[in-house]
């Protein structure tokens, strides 16, 4: 039953995309084996990296837990967070980590403080790229000039909110005062909402103490977090090498200010959104249609190609899990 159960979300995923997978498909054929593996090459690094950073967090709940637990439950993320459109990736997260002796509570807290330094190091990283490419945005995007400022500014704002509902004590209070006081004047129609929310502050304080304090393990999430970026956002680069002079960090920078602006557009998994900024900025420099056919290729290494190993690595989880239960 698991077995078609996965399978029918794996035909509802490919009816659902069935307008983009042609295009997707036809540009796969036109590109070269070679541009192929570098992108898959790459999509893979940064599932890899993904499963160190949970890894380094895991052991401090479980130290039975190894790195190929890690890694798995990247991929296994990775399946859920297509086949949910974005919203059940956390939830499997935090599934699998209970599954390796890890109280709910603890992993919930674990992954928000691990979604708080994944968002906390992508305004770290595309404040380096802006920083080292100045010049090159100065001279391509100057026109761009206000989309530069929102997106680094929403960026920086997230970033700083996250770090301050993930570390203060008196944010969390303040928090809850404004939510009791909105309460109050709907008269109690967000109470389940005000619960929710005192919940979690209460879950990210107790995560916060138990992992906040180790800096070094924060310190080497947020370099991880940085090399794992490089990975996805080096494949612009891989697949244009060969068609113009663009340099890697220059690719990197472009797909960066890509990744953030497509972040506030409201839409499922950033699904569409992602190809309209990807070809606006990157035709800039390489033309509409070459844009628009990279963009294919980075849907592809991001997000086709890893929910695809996911399936599998699912599938073998739960294949794990009814040996155990025979034996």
């Amino acid at each position: 039953m698991k077995l078609i159960f996965v399978a029918a979300i794996v035909a509802a995923i490919v009816y659902t995309f069935r307008d983009s997978a042609k295009p997707i498909a036809e540009q796969l054929k036109q590109t070269s084996f070679q541009v192929i593996l570098a992108i898959c090459a790459a999509s893979v690094l940064y599932e890899l990296v993904e499963g160190w950073i949970t890894y380094a967090f895991a052991r401090h709940y479980n130290p039975g837990f190894r790195y190929l637990d890690g890694v798995e439950s990247a991929f296994y993320c990775s399946f859920y967070r297509v086949a949910t459109l974005g919203s059940g990736a956390g939830i499997a997260a935090i599934y699998y980590f209970h599954e390796k002796e890890i109280d709910y509570s603890k992993s919930t807290g674990m992954y928000m403080i691990e979604y708080v330094i994944h968002k906390v190091s992508i305004a770290i990283l595309s404040v380096l790229l802006l920083i080292f490419n100045f010049g090159f945005f100065k001279q391509n995007y100057s026109s761009y000039l206000w989309m530069l400022v929102l997106g680094y500014g929403i960026t920086v704002v997230v970033a700083c909110f996250l770090l301050l509902f993930c570390c203060s004590t008196r944010f969390h209070r303040l928090l809850l005062w404004l939510s009791e006081k909105v309460n109050r004047k709907l008269n109690g129609k967000i109470e389940r909402q005000k619960a929710q929310l005192a919940e979690y502050c209460g879950i990210l304080e107790e995560a916060t103490r138990d992992l906040l304090r180790d800096g070094r393990l924060i310190f080497t999430a947020v370099l991880k977090n940085l090399l794992k970026f490089a990975c996805w956002y080096s494949i612009p680069y891989l697949v244009l090498r060969a068609e113009c002079d663009l340099t890697l960090f220059q690719g990197m920078a472009v797909m960066s200010l890509t990744a953030m602006l497509a972040a506030v557009i409201p839409s499922p998994a950033g699904i569409g959104s992602t190809e309209f900024v990807f070809t606006l900025l990157f035709s800039v420099l390489i033309g509409t249609g070459l844009a628009g056919s990279t963009s294919l290729l980075y849907r592809f290494a991001t997000f086709v190609f890893p929910f695809l190993i996911g399936a599998v690595v699912a599938l073998n989880h739960q294949r794990k899990k009814r040996i155990q239960r025979n034996s």
